[in-house]
């Protein structure tokens, strides 16, 4: 028993002795910098800050290059603010006088009681604003080409721009071919929907009696089948446009990623081993002979 008592004291004080040092351990492990030491010269990662707004204001006045990203997310809400950064100072009373113009002119007349030149001036302004967002992304002027931020505004104002810039002219019928159908289907399933929507209501009124032709079950059922549809056909729509957008991104990316035309193909004698080989020593699992097959491209 003394000897027992005295092995549990040696490996007690031993377990105590390193606590710190583990702690320390421990510590250190979840203090990890994989950063530069010193946060004045380190160089930010693209994904810890999405926007700035002292990165932003900092480009616009000059005083350091900002992303084509941070320029149009910042004309977003301050429009005007990418042609100063390009240095067009010309068309900032155009961009300005365009949409305060066209704002002021469609709240004028919706009071006055002219609706529809209302929403043609409000129209107006909605065009020069994204005209100033296209003009500044065209304005801008990247070191390479294509570039990947300017390929997606592109696609994002213009479906099909994007894909135009980077030279895949032949895309762009592809996509448009998608949009439009998907448009067309859209406009077709919402007046078959509005349709037998005022039939079931006509079939369904205590008010006014009604002797058409389709029971009120069955224009319900169309109802439902056609506003489906048409959210599919919106589903669609946006499928192809998000697609077209990424399209540009990926291929901007890739476009100096070259393929060579020459595949080889090696076959060779080879030795295959079992994975339990070397876990399982004491009984290992039989070699076995094969062929080792490799592509080169």
């Amino acid at each position: 028993m003394k000897i027992r008592s005295f092995i549990a004291a040696v490996f007690a004080g031993a377990f105590l002795a390193c606590l710190p040092a583990h702690a320390q351990f421990k510590q250190e492990a979840f203090q990890q910098s994989y950063n530069d030491d010193d946060p004045s010269t380190a160089t930010k990662d693209s994904t810890d800050t999405m926007f700035s707004f002292k990165d932003f204001f900092g480009g616009i006045s000059h005083k350091h290059e900002i992303k084509i990203g941070t320029m149009f997310a910042g004309s977003m809400v301050f429009p005007g603010t990418g042609q100063i950064y390009n240095r067009d100072y010309w068309k900032l009373p155009i961009v300005y006088g365009g949409i305060a113009g066209g704002i002021g002119a469609g709240i004028w007349c919706r009071n006055n009681g002219h609706k529809d030149a209302a929403k043609y001036c409000f129209a107006a302004a909605g065009v020069t604003y994204w005209a100033s967002l296209m003009d500044e992304v065209y304005s801008y002027k990247p070191d390479d080409f294509p570039h990947p931020g300017k390929a997606t505004l592109y696609a994002l104002l213009v479906p099909g721009l994007g894909q135009i810039y980077n030279g895949e002219t032949w895309k762009v019928p592809v996509y448009w071919a998608g949009l439009m159908g998907s448009a067309h289907f859209f406009f077709l399933n919402r007046t078959n929907y509005r349709r037998f929507r005022r039939i079931y209501r006509e079939a369904t009124s205590t008010t006014v009696p009604y002797e058409g032709p389709i029971a009120a079950s069955t224009a319900l059922y169309y109802r439902n089948v056609y506003r489906r549809y048409r959210d599919y056909s919106v589903l669609a729509f946006a499928g192809f446009y998000l697609l077209q957008v990424i399209d540009a991104n990926v291929f901007a990316y890739m476009h100096d990623f070259n393929i060579s035309d020459e595949i080889a193909m090696s076959v060779s004698p080879a030795l295959i081993s079992p994975d339990t080989e070397y876990a399982f020593a004491a009984a290992p699992a039989p070699s076995a002979f094969g062929l080792s097959v490799g592509f080169r491209f």
